[in-house]
């Protein structure tokens, strides 16, 4: 499909975050770590040892603005050590669901002459010929990509271009545009971004009337009060209260004796 691109931009800049090395682990020591506004850390790769570190709260969030959700490259600078720096990326953040504060970074340690896997992030480039023309709605399965690359290759995002996208068209991993530098690892046939039509709401249907059950009349309303119509196949309907007439006595049962006069 035409205008798929990918992101061509390679990291230029690289951040730098001060880490403290730390002897205890475990919970009681992270939280005591979190009173302090420090967060617990942990930095593993292929050639090292994991280490476990512990990193200042504001700066973190401070290095967070600043990348934006873009892969970066980190540059660990230890607390009280010389010429010991470490590269890396953000491998996972762990967060409280409640409070939203920074409960555990984890690094990923690269080399400058090694290539990494990391997932990207991918970004919607353009405004879709199936969204402003045919009224469609665009729908993104994938929103990050796995990537191999070296170090100084590593683009911040991988741009799609969906400008020509039309209503049922899709566009794939084997569609982007190559990247000097980068292997795409996912399936080819992975979705993307898709333009779909809209989905109708559905306007629930107003029950039909029992059938034989008789319309009123137009205009009448019924009057509060008012004894219900006797079921269909009824010989006679009760008497209402109140009448003046006795009520016809029961089938199979003589009228009760009257009483004899009384003797002067």
């Amino acid at each position: 499909m035409n205008g798929v691109t990918g992101g061509t931009k390679t990291m230029k800049q690289q951040h730098t975050l001060n880490v403290t090395p730390r002897a205890n682990t475990g919970r009681s020591a992270s939280r005591r770590l979190r009173k302090v506004n420090q967060i617990p850390a942990i930095l593993y790769g292929k050639h090292t040892k994991p280490e476990t570190l512990s990193v200042d709260g504001p700066e973190f969030i401070r290095l967070i603005k600043s990348i934006a959700g873009s892969a970066a490259l980190i540059q660990l600078e230890r607390k009280g050590a010389t010429g010991n720096a470490a590269l890396s990326f953000l491998q996972e953040v762990q967060r409280d669901p409640i409070t939203d504060k920074y409960l555990h970074l984890d690094l990923q340690e690269v080399k400058s002459d090694e290539k990494m896997e990391i997932r990207v992030r991918l970004s919607l480039v353009g405004e879709s010929f199936g969204v402003k023309n045919q009224s469609g709605v665009l729908e993104t399965p994938t929103q990050q990509v796995r990537i191999r690359c070296f170090p100084q290759d590593l683009p911040p995002f991988i741009a799609v271009d969906v400008t020509e996208l039309k209503v049922g068209e899709t566009i794939h991993i084997g569609e982007l545009k190559a990247i000097p530098g980068v292997d795409f690892l996912d399936d080819k046939n992975q979705p993307v971004v898709s333009c779909v039509e809209p989905v109708a709401e559905e306007v629930a249907a107003t029950p039909a009337p029992a059938a034989g059950a008789a319309a009123p009349a137009a205009g009448a309303t019924p009057a509060a009060g008012a004894a219900a119509a006797p079921a269909a196949g009824d010989a006679k309907a009760a008497a209402p209260a109140g009448d003046k007439k006795a009520a016809a006595p029961a089938a199979g049962k003589a009228p009760a004796a009257k009483p004899a006069p009384a003797k002067k």
